[in-house]
């Protein structure tokens, strides 16, 4: 029999129902509760039956819709067994194996990293990822948020890498309108699974050197989830934010910005030129003071709350800026989001101040 899958959601968040030809028996994973009624006419309309909901983790950006859907139509609620969410009711192992409608073979593979409650659904001609692995440029689900671990997610990106090349992928969640493709294409494309080919240790400190911080809201939806929220109010979420993705609180676009670096020995002669270029250190305030130092007469916004605070650079605009972080990765990322809000000199100090306290 043919499995049959239909993505339900108009935004961000994905919701994929899947069926067999012929049955009229559905199952739903990463529900989501604003639209737990339009799911619930939907099913009703059609003569359909739920008989299973999957979450693939617990999601920080969304109420999950799992636990009035249970309730609603009592389903099956299944989850990791690590899942802190209290309802769940049909707990999945790491490569436990059954047959979804009794006839569609599906395994489970626990894919921790942006939570510790993260699995993924293989199926015989595709793969529902949840947050461990986003499509092309977007990456993956970020691992600053409670429970996630860079090196856990490493182990889960090389667990991708097994599989077959012609699964296609299926995310939780899609920022930039990305069509689901092949893993042999994201394999190609995809940064994570790229530098997950690197060691523990280098695919960890790529990940510190993007990480932008969570957002405090997101805690509050996590607590929300945890607690099997029925409420859609329970937590303040602002709209279709892409605050899961490792690059969150980029504007749509960029990502696509291109931006170019200076070496430290160009940026010393030019920082004791009579026309000096603005300084933008990106880091936490904790590392101004660390080790590595700061350099003299820096602007200070931390990456995660550059964004908003744009309006503090606006004299600058007409100015070079260089962007300074440890190491290059978040001020990389800070260049790009200037370069979207129409900064025009921005180059990124290469290799960060790990860089300049080598010369």
């Amino acid at each position: 029999m043919k499995l049959t899958c239909k993505q339900l959601n108009p935004h961000a968040c994905k919701t994929y129902m899947l069926g067999i030809e012929g049955s009229n028996a559905v199952a739903l994973i990463d529900p989501v509760i604003e639209h737990v009624n339009d799911y619930a006419q939907m099913i009703k309309a059609k003569g359909l039956t739920l008989s299973m909901v999957i979450d693939t983790h617990t999601h920080a950006d969304h109420i999950s819709g799992g636990a009035s859907l249970k309730d609603m139509f009592d389903c099956e609620y299944a989850m990791h067994t690590n899942s802190p969410v209290k309802c769940a009711t049909f707990r999945l192992l790491d490569e436990f194996e059954w047959k979804l409608f009794d006839h569609i073979p599906v395994k489970v593979m626990y894919s921790p990293g942006h939570t510790r409650d993260s699995i993924s659904l293989i199926f015989p001609d595709r793969v529902f990822t949840g947050d461990a692995l986003f499509l092309d440029d977007g990456g993956a689900g970020r691992d600053d948020l409670p429970g996630g671990d860079f090196g856990a997610h490493w182990e889960t990106l090389r667990k991708f890498r097994e599989l077959p090349d012609d699964l296609v992928v299926y995310p939780a969640h899609d920022y930039r309108d990305r069509q689901p493709s092949s893993l042999k294409h994201q394999k190609a494309t995809n940064p994570h699974l790229k530098k997950s080919q690197q060691s523990k240790e280098q695919f960890v400190r790529y990940l510190e050197d993007l990480k932008l911080g969570p957002a405090d809201w997101m805690k509050d939806v996590l607590k929300a989830n945890y607690a099997c929220a029925r409420d859609p109010r329970a937590a303040w979420i602002p709209a279709d934010s892409p605050a899961c993705e490792v690059k969150g609180t980029m504007d749509i676009g960029a990502n696509e910005v291109e931006v170019g670096s200076i070496p430290p020995f160009i940026l010393k002669q030019k920082i004791n030129s009579d026309n000096p270029p603005v300084l933008l250190d990106v880091r936490e305030k904790g590392e101004l003071d660390g080790p590595l130092g700061h350099l003299q007469g820096i602007v200070h916004i931390p990456i995660a709350r550059l964004s908003g605070r744009l309006s503090e650079l606006d004299r600058y605009k007409g100015k070079e800026i260089v962007t300074v972080c440890r190491s290059g990765g978040r001020a990389y990322t800070a260049a790009q989001i200037l370069g979207m809000a129409g900064f025009q000199k921005v180059t990124v100090l290469e290799s960060g101040m790990i860089g300049w306290n080598a010369i």
